[in-house]
Protein backbone atom coordinates (compact mmCIF):
# COMPACT_ATOMS: atom_id res chain seq x y z
CA UNK A 1 0.00 0.00 0.00
CA UNK A 2 1.18 3.56 -0.67
CA UNK A 3 2.31 5.90 2.09
CA UNK A 4 -0.51 7.93 3.57
CA UNK A 5 -0.08 11.68 3.25
CA UNK A 6 -0.32 13.83 6.37
CA UNK A 7 -2.66 16.17 4.50
CA UNK A 8 -6.42 15.66 4.63
CA UNK A 9 -7.08 12.75 2.24
CA UNK A 10 -9.11 13.28 -0.89
CA UNK A 11 -10.97 11.14 -3.38
CA UNK A 12 -8.05 11.01 -5.85
CA UNK A 13 -5.76 9.56 -3.16
CA UNK A 14 -8.37 6.88 -2.47
CA UNK A 15 -8.52 6.13 -6.20
CA UNK A 16 -4.72 5.90 -6.45
CA UNK A 17 -4.43 3.43 -3.56
CA UNK A 18 -7.33 1.32 -4.83
CA UNK A 19 -6.04 1.38 -8.43
CA UNK A 20 -9.27 2.79 -9.86
CA UNK A 21 -10.54 6.08 -11.23
CA UNK A 22 -11.95 8.76 -8.96
CA UNK A 23 -15.31 8.24 -10.71
CA UNK A 24 -15.29 4.61 -9.55
CA UNK A 25 -14.67 5.77 -5.99
CA UNK A 26 -17.60 8.15 -6.33
CA UNK A 27 -19.83 5.30 -7.56
CA UNK A 28 -18.84 3.15 -4.58
CA UNK A 29 -19.60 6.02 -2.19
CA UNK A 30 -23.04 6.41 -3.78
CA UNK A 31 -23.76 2.65 -3.68
CA UNK A 32 -23.93 2.31 -7.43
CA UNK A 33 -25.14 -1.23 -8.21
CA UNK A 34 -22.81 -1.90 -11.18
CA UNK A 35 -19.57 -2.20 -9.22
CA UNK A 36 -17.65 -5.49 -9.09
CA UNK A 37 -17.34 -6.88 -5.53
CA UNK A 38 -13.53 -6.94 -5.70
CA UNK A 39 -13.42 -3.32 -6.87
CA UNK A 40 -15.82 -2.27 -4.10
CA UNK A 41 -13.67 -4.10 -1.54
CA UNK A 42 -10.44 -2.39 -2.69
CA UNK A 43 -12.07 1.04 -2.60
CA UNK A 44 -13.50 0.47 0.89
CA UNK A 45 -10.12 -0.76 2.14
CA UNK A 46 -8.44 2.37 0.73
CA UNK A 47 -11.07 4.57 2.38
CA UNK A 48 -10.43 2.86 5.71
CA UNK A 49 -6.64 3.12 5.37
CA UNK A 50 -6.79 6.84 4.61
CA UNK A 51 -9.63 7.49 7.09
CA UNK A 52 -11.24 9.34 4.20
CA UNK A 53 -14.41 11.32 4.90
CA UNK A 54 -16.37 12.40 1.80
CA UNK A 55 -17.09 16.07 1.35
CA UNK A 56 -20.84 15.99 1.75
CA UNK A 57 -21.32 19.49 0.39
CA UNK A 58 -19.43 18.62 -2.78
CA UNK A 59 -21.36 15.39 -3.11
CA UNK A 60 -24.68 17.21 -2.74
CA UNK A 61 -23.69 19.66 -5.47
CA UNK A 62 -22.59 16.85 -7.78
CA UNK A 63 -25.66 14.66 -7.27
CA UNK A 64 -28.21 17.42 -6.57
CA UNK A 65 -29.08 15.53 -3.40
CA UNK A 66 -28.80 16.69 0.20
CA UNK A 67 -28.56 13.17 1.67
CA UNK A 68 -31.14 14.29 4.19
CA UNK A 69 -34.40 12.56 5.08
CA UNK A 70 -37.35 14.45 6.49
CA UNK A 71 -39.36 12.66 9.17
CA UNK A 72 -42.81 13.66 10.39
CA UNK A 73 -43.56 11.89 13.67
CA UNK A 74 -46.83 12.00 15.59
CA UNK A 75 -46.77 11.93 19.40
CA UNK A 76 -42.96 11.65 19.50
CA UNK A 77 -42.78 11.14 23.28
CA UNK A 78 -44.70 7.85 23.09
CA UNK A 79 -42.57 4.70 23.18
CA UNK A 80 -43.38 3.35 19.71
CA UNK A 81 -43.03 6.56 17.66
CA UNK A 82 -39.92 7.63 19.58
CA UNK A 83 -38.31 4.20 19.13
CA UNK A 84 -39.00 4.22 15.38
CA UNK A 85 -37.56 7.73 15.03
CA UNK A 86 -34.37 6.71 16.85
CA UNK A 87 -34.06 3.60 14.67
CA UNK A 88 -34.50 5.63 11.47
CA UNK A 89 -31.88 8.14 12.65
CA UNK A 90 -29.41 5.34 13.42
CA UNK A 91 -29.96 3.58 10.08
CA UNK A 92 -29.73 6.87 8.19
CA UNK A 93 -26.45 7.76 9.89
CA UNK A 94 -25.02 4.37 8.94
CA UNK A 95 -25.97 5.10 5.33
CA UNK A 96 -24.36 8.57 5.49
CA UNK A 97 -27.71 10.36 5.56
CA UNK A 98 -28.94 12.90 8.09
CA UNK A 99 -32.48 13.16 9.47
CA UNK A 100 -34.55 16.29 10.04
CA UNK A 101 -37.59 15.47 12.21
CA UNK A 102 -40.75 17.49 12.78
CA UNK A 103 -43.18 16.51 15.55
CA UNK A 104 -46.94 16.71 15.29
CA UNK A 105 -48.65 16.73 18.68
CA UNK A 106 -52.39 16.62 19.25
CA UNK A 107 -53.71 20.15 19.64
CA UNK A 108 -50.76 21.76 17.84
CA UNK A 109 -51.38 24.42 15.22
CA UNK A 110 -48.84 22.72 12.93
CA UNK A 111 -50.63 20.74 10.22
CA UNK A 112 -49.28 17.85 8.10
CA UNK A 113 -49.12 20.27 5.15
CA UNK A 114 -47.10 22.76 7.23
CA UNK A 115 -44.69 19.99 8.19
CA UNK A 116 -44.28 18.78 4.61
CA UNK A 117 -43.70 22.29 3.29
CA UNK A 118 -41.13 23.01 5.99
CA UNK A 119 -39.14 19.86 5.23
CA UNK A 120 -39.30 20.32 1.45
CA UNK A 121 -38.05 23.88 1.89
CA UNK A 122 -35.07 22.50 3.80
CA UNK A 123 -34.18 20.40 0.75
CA UNK A 124 -34.82 16.86 2.00
CA UNK A 125 -34.47 14.04 -0.55
CA UNK A 126 -37.42 12.05 0.80
CA UNK A 127 -40.06 12.01 3.54
CA UNK A 128 -41.07 9.44 6.16
CA UNK A 129 -44.22 9.64 8.30
CA UNK A 130 -44.14 7.74 11.63
CA UNK A 131 -47.14 6.59 13.70
CA UNK A 132 -49.73 8.37 11.60
CA UNK A 133 -53.39 8.92 12.33
CA UNK A 134 -55.84 8.18 9.53
CA UNK A 135 -56.65 11.91 9.43
CA UNK A 136 -52.98 12.72 8.79
CA UNK A 137 -52.74 10.22 5.95
CA UNK A 138 -55.90 11.69 4.41
CA UNK A 139 -54.32 15.16 4.65
CA UNK A 140 -51.13 13.93 2.96
CA UNK A 141 -53.15 12.64 0.00
CA UNK A 142 -54.30 16.18 -0.68
CA UNK A 143 -50.75 17.57 -0.84
CA UNK A 144 -48.60 17.61 -3.97
CA UNK A 145 -45.25 16.20 -2.80
CA UNK A 146 -42.21 16.35 -5.09
CA UNK A 147 -40.03 13.76 -3.31
CA UNK A 148 -40.53 10.08 -2.44
CA UNK A 149 -42.66 9.57 0.67
CA UNK A 150 -42.99 6.52 2.92
CA UNK A 151 -45.68 6.04 5.56
CA UNK A 152 -45.09 3.61 8.42
CA UNK A 153 -48.42 1.79 8.40
CA UNK A 154 -49.67 -1.77 8.26
CA UNK A 155 -51.67 -1.70 5.02
CA UNK A 156 -50.31 -1.24 1.51
CA UNK A 157 -51.18 2.08 -0.09
CA UNK A 158 -51.47 3.12 -3.75
CA UNK A 159 -50.15 6.62 -2.99
CA UNK A 160 -47.19 6.02 -0.67
CA UNK A 161 -44.42 3.56 0.02
CA UNK A 162 -45.27 1.61 3.18
CA UNK A 163 -43.45 -0.50 5.73
CA UNK A 164 -44.44 -1.51 9.26
CA UNK A 165 -44.18 -3.93 12.12
CA UNK A 166 -46.58 -6.82 11.42
CA UNK A 167 -49.39 -5.74 13.74
CA UNK A 168 -51.71 -8.51 12.57
CA UNK A 169 -49.20 -11.28 13.25
CA UNK A 170 -48.28 -9.84 16.66
CA UNK A 171 -51.92 -9.63 17.74
CA UNK A 172 -52.58 -13.15 16.45
CA UNK A 173 -49.77 -14.43 18.70
CA UNK A 174 -51.47 -12.79 21.70
CA UNK A 175 -54.88 -14.34 21.03
CA UNK A 176 -53.40 -17.77 20.30
CA UNK A 177 -51.41 -17.64 23.55
CA UNK A 178 -54.47 -16.82 25.64
CA UNK A 179 -56.61 -19.43 23.90
CA UNK A 180 -53.92 -22.06 24.48
CA UNK A 181 -54.07 -21.23 28.20
CA UNK A 182 -57.84 -21.86 28.12
CA UNK A 183 -59.29 -18.33 27.90
CA UNK A 184 -62.54 -17.97 25.97
CA UNK A 185 -63.68 -14.53 27.15
CA UNK A 186 -61.11 -11.81 26.40
CA UNK A 187 -61.49 -8.03 26.62
CA UNK A 188 -59.50 -5.78 24.30
CA UNK A 189 -58.44 -2.30 25.44
CA UNK A 190 -57.43 -0.57 22.22
CA UNK A 191 -55.53 2.57 21.45
CA UNK A 192 -57.28 5.56 19.82
CA UNK A 193 -58.87 4.16 16.67
CA UNK A 194 -57.77 7.12 14.55
CA UNK A 195 -54.25 5.72 14.98
CA UNK A 196 -53.53 3.23 12.21
CA UNK A 197 -51.57 0.85 14.46
CA UNK A 198 -54.39 0.80 17.02
CA UNK A 199 -56.91 0.09 14.28
CA UNK A 200 -54.74 -2.69 12.85
CA UNK A 201 -54.44 -4.40 16.27
CA UNK A 202 -58.17 -4.02 16.95
CA UNK A 203 -59.11 -5.57 13.60
CA UNK A 204 -56.62 -8.40 14.02
CA UNK A 205 -57.95 -9.11 17.52
CA UNK A 206 -61.55 -9.39 16.34
CA UNK A 207 -60.57 -11.52 13.35
CA UNK A 208 -58.53 -14.00 15.37
CA UNK A 209 -61.00 -14.11 18.27
CA UNK A 210 -63.81 -14.86 15.82
CA UNK A 211 -61.83 -17.68 14.25
CA UNK A 212 -61.50 -19.27 17.71
CA UNK A 213 -65.18 -18.78 18.51
CA UNK A 214 -64.41 -16.43 21.39
CA UNK A 215 -67.27 -14.38 22.79
CA UNK A 216 -67.78 -11.09 20.92
CA UNK A 217 -67.33 -8.36 23.52
CA UNK A 218 -67.28 -4.58 22.83
CA UNK A 219 -63.78 -3.16 23.02
CA UNK A 220 -62.70 -0.38 25.37
CA UNK A 221 -61.10 2.49 23.45
CA UNK A 222 -58.14 3.92 25.34
CA UNK A 223 -55.72 6.78 24.74
CA UNK A 224 -52.35 4.93 25.05
CA UNK A 225 -51.76 6.23 28.60
CA UNK A 226 -51.30 4.27 31.81
CA UNK A 227 -53.63 6.73 33.58
CA UNK A 228 -56.55 5.82 31.31
CA UNK A 229 -56.19 2.09 31.97
CA UNK A 230 -55.64 2.64 35.70
CA UNK A 231 -58.87 4.64 35.92
CA UNK A 232 -60.74 1.97 33.93
CA UNK A 233 -59.57 -0.75 36.33
CA UNK A 234 -60.50 1.38 39.34
CA UNK A 235 -64.01 1.71 37.90
CA UNK A 236 -64.63 -2.04 38.09
CA UNK A 237 -67.20 -2.77 40.82
CA UNK A 238 -66.48 -6.49 40.87
CA UNK A 239 -64.33 -9.10 39.20
CA UNK A 240 -65.50 -9.07 35.55
CA UNK A 241 -66.78 -12.09 33.60
CA UNK A 242 -63.87 -11.95 31.15
CA UNK A 243 -60.75 -13.79 32.28
CA UNK A 244 -58.07 -12.09 30.16
CA UNK A 245 -57.35 -8.63 28.78
CA UNK A 246 -55.31 -7.81 25.68
CA UNK A 247 -54.12 -4.21 26.04
CA UNK A 248 -52.91 -2.41 22.91
CA UNK A 249 -49.69 -1.12 24.47
CA UNK A 250 -47.55 -1.78 27.53
CA UNK A 251 -48.12 1.61 29.15
CA UNK A 252 -51.86 0.96 29.38
CA UNK A 253 -51.26 -2.66 30.43
CA UNK A 254 -49.08 -1.54 33.33
CA UNK A 255 -51.62 1.09 34.37
CA UNK A 256 -54.39 -1.52 34.20
CA UNK A 257 -52.47 -3.97 36.41
CA UNK A 258 -51.80 -1.16 38.89
CA UNK A 259 -55.52 -0.37 39.05
CA UNK A 260 -56.45 -4.02 39.50
CA UNK A 261 -53.99 -4.26 42.39
CA UNK A 262 -55.48 -1.20 44.08
CA UNK A 263 -58.96 -2.75 43.70
CA UNK A 264 -57.77 -5.91 45.43
CA UNK A 265 -57.53 -8.12 42.33
CA UNK A 266 -54.44 -10.13 41.49
CA UNK A 267 -52.76 -10.71 38.13
CA UNK A 268 -52.76 -13.40 36.80
CA UNK A 269 -54.78 -15.19 39.52
CA UNK A 270 -57.95 -13.19 38.81
CA UNK A 271 -57.19 -11.80 35.33
CA UNK A 272 -54.46 -12.43 32.77
CA UNK A 273 -53.08 -9.28 31.11
CA UNK A 274 -51.05 -9.06 27.90
CA UNK A 275 -49.55 -5.88 26.44
CA UNK A 276 -47.85 -4.85 23.19
CA UNK A 277 -44.42 -3.17 22.71
CA UNK A 278 -42.09 -4.75 25.29
CA UNK A 279 -41.03 -1.46 26.84
CA UNK A 280 -37.80 -1.73 28.88
CA UNK A 281 -39.66 -1.84 32.23
CA UNK A 282 -42.10 -4.57 31.13
CA UNK A 283 -39.85 -7.39 32.31
CA UNK A 284 -39.31 -5.71 35.70
CA UNK A 285 -42.94 -4.95 36.53
CA UNK A 286 -44.74 -7.09 39.09
CA UNK A 287 -45.80 -9.40 37.66
CA UNK A 288 -43.44 -9.22 34.65
CA UNK A 289 -45.60 -8.39 31.66
CA UNK A 290 -46.42 -10.81 28.84
CA UNK A 291 -46.18 -8.77 25.65
CA UNK A 292 -45.20 -8.52 21.99
CA UNK A 293 -41.74 -7.23 21.08
CA UNK A 294 -41.45 -4.96 18.06
CA UNK A 295 -38.19 -4.97 16.09
CA UNK A 296 -37.72 -1.24 15.68
CA UNK A 297 -34.11 -1.62 14.54
CA UNK A 298 -35.14 -3.68 11.51
CA UNK A 299 -38.00 -1.29 10.82
CA UNK A 300 -35.66 1.70 10.80
CA UNK A 301 -33.29 -0.08 8.42
CA UNK A 302 -36.17 -0.98 6.10
CA UNK A 303 -37.43 2.62 6.06
CA UNK A 304 -34.03 4.00 5.10
CA UNK A 305 -33.33 1.31 2.50
CA UNK A 306 -36.70 1.81 0.80
CA UNK A 307 -36.29 5.58 0.70
CA UNK A 308 -32.72 5.32 -0.61
CA UNK A 309 -33.89 2.99 -3.37
CA UNK A 310 -36.61 5.45 -4.31
CA UNK A 311 -34.20 8.41 -4.26
CA UNK A 312 -31.67 6.56 -6.40
CA UNK A 313 -34.38 5.19 -8.69
CA UNK A 314 -33.48 1.59 -7.89
CA UNK A 315 -35.88 -1.32 -7.45
CA UNK A 316 -37.84 -0.89 -4.22
CA UNK A 317 -37.31 -3.75 -1.68
CA UNK A 318 -40.41 -5.91 -1.36
CA UNK A 319 -40.28 -6.52 2.42
CA UNK A 320 -43.00 -4.32 3.88
CA UNK A 321 -43.83 -6.02 7.21
CA UNK A 322 -41.30 -6.68 9.97
CA UNK A 323 -41.96 -9.83 12.08
CA UNK A 324 -42.80 -9.54 15.79
CA UNK A 325 -41.73 -11.71 18.72
CA UNK A 326 -44.11 -12.93 21.43
CA UNK A 327 -42.64 -12.64 24.95
CA UNK A 328 -44.50 -14.77 27.54
CA UNK A 329 -44.03 -13.72 31.15
CA UNK A 330 -45.86 -14.05 34.46
CA UNK A 331 -48.87 -11.75 33.81
CA UNK A 332 -50.72 -14.46 31.85
CA UNK A 333 -51.84 -17.85 33.14
CA UNK A 334 -54.71 -20.33 32.98
CA UNK A 335 -58.20 -18.89 33.69
CA UNK A 336 -59.28 -18.76 37.31
CA UNK A 337 -62.06 -21.34 36.84
CA UNK A 338 -59.55 -23.90 35.50
CA UNK A 339 -57.36 -23.91 38.59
Amino acid sequence: MANVSSDKPNIRQVASIAGVSHMTVSRVLNDHPNIKPDTRRRVLEAIEELDYRPNLVARALATQRSRRLGVIVESPVAFGPNSILRAVEFAARAADYSVTPIALNEGDQLSPQDAVESLITQGVDALCVIAPRSSSVAALRRISISVPILVVKADADPTFLTVSIDQHAGTTLVVDHLVALGHRDILHISGPLDWLDARARERAFHSRAKSWGIRERPIVVGDWTADFAYDFAMGLSRLPDYTAVFVANDDMAIGFIHGLHDKGFEVPRDLSVVGFDDVPLARHFLPPLTTVRQDFTSLGSAVVEMLRAAIEEREIPTLTRIPTEFVPRASSARPREMR
